[in-house]
């Protein structure tokens, strides 16, 4: 969606914006195309591997990297000496490069083991949720974030399995889901799970809540917001965020509706098919 993300944002020449989930930099590019060497760009992410293929790309075009998590924004710029900027945006989920990296064990088509952290450094991973945390919580996690209706199976299968052996792998997680669908749509059955249980993992909701709040009070007047997500969870909470900012006369939203990718993209890159952009104005 990047001609949709460019419009909303409006990037100005010697404008400063944050990138604040730069992944491999394909936004950023753009940004710093438009912006030009008067401006300024800040790309955060909590993957180190994801800023690492993106410096080598774009550090001679001047883009200043940070590691952290988005919910960190007001710390992160304030060591730059920024505390107002002119326009932030948010691409969340997961990248293509964590997903086609099995070994980071975020896909359900990798026979590596479960992981699913977006910061390597943190203890927390797929594999402590799946083989340590209460059957009550399991449930709990899998029906609000990932919105499986066979959560409760599903995670039956997975405290009898792991009362004899662990569940270490993607994919042995991902037979036991498949055992207990006998009829499957165009969507794979473990893809609510190993959604529920990244989100767990890196805390996505909690993040996009604080991140949100600091982004309005970066942004300067005029300053734009802009968000893409990709699951129900994540487009409510940032709906929400965007609808009571504007009545509190804080935010214009600029997306009456949300955008989304135009048939074409859809084709080119299917991960995109869920994909919602809002977009908002400080006023």
């Amino acid at each position: 969606m990047l001609e949709e993300v460019i419009e909303a944002l409006n990037p100005k020449t010697g404008g400063i914006y944050v990138d604040a989930t730069t992944g491999v930099g394909g936004h950023s590019e753009h940004i710093l195309e438009l912006i030009g060497p008067q401006g300024k760009l800040i790309g955060i992410d909590k993957d180190s591997e994801s800023l690492r293929f993106t410096e080598q790309r774009l550090s001679e075009k001047g883009i200043v990297l940070k590691r952290g998590n988005f919910s960190e924004m007001e710390t992160i710029l304030a060591q730059e000496g920024i505390h107002q900027v002119h326009g932030i945006l948010f691409d969340l989920g997961v990248s293509m490069l964590q997903l086609k990296n099995f070994e980071r064990g975020f896909s359900f088509l990798s026979q590596e083991r479960l992981d699913m952290r977006m910061d390597k450094s943190q203890a927390l991973s797929a594999w402590e949720i799946v083989n340590t945390y209460p059957e009550k919580r399991l449930r709990e996690i899998l029906r609000e974030y990932g919105e499986e209706r066979r959560s409760k199976s599903i995670v039956k299968a997975i405290v009898r399995r792991r009362k004899t052996l662990p569940i270490d792998t993607c994919s042995e997680l991902t037979k036991l889901i498949e055992r207990i669908y006998v009829r499957r749509g165009r969507t794979h059955p473990a893809t609510k799970t190993f959604q529920a249980l990244r989100i767990e993992v890196n805390k996505e909701l909690e993040q996009l809540r604080e991140g949100l709040d600091a982004s309005v009070r970066l942004l300067k007047t005029g300053g734009r917001l802009c968000v893409i997500s990709y699951h129900s969870l994540e487009d409510r909470i940032v709906k929400r965020f965007m609808v009571d900012k504007a009545r509190l006369g804080i935010l214009k939203v600029i997306t009456k509706k949300p955008r989304t990718p135009g048939a074409r993209e859809v084709r080119n890159n299917p991960s995109s098919r869920s994909a919602k952009l809002r977009a908002a104005e400080k006023i």
